[in-house]
């Protein structure tokens, strides 16, 4: 399969806007009011960091693949 440059950058893009979304996202989670209840963690707070680790894995794939095939459109 062939990626074009168009395709590869937005890839990338979309690699770099997960590490720019998310580790803001998780931050404010973890200071949110609802996360915390007597001093240990509540549903909220686990279910909210599993979605962020999971979009951060996605988002790194993405990106590699993006990055891998924008370098292959520059030979």
């Amino acid at each position: 399969m062939t990626i074009s440059r168009r395709v590869a950058l937005f890839l990338l893009a979309f690699g770099v806007w997960s590490y720019l979304l998310w580790p803001n996202f998780m931050r404010n989670i973890w200071n949110s009011d609802r996360s915390w209840e007597g001093g240990s963690p509540t549903s909220y707070l686990i279910v909210h960091f599993v979605i962020a680790i999971v979009s951060l894995v996605l988002g790194t794939i993405i990106g590699v693949l993006g990055w891998r095939a924008f370098r292959a459109t520059r030979r």
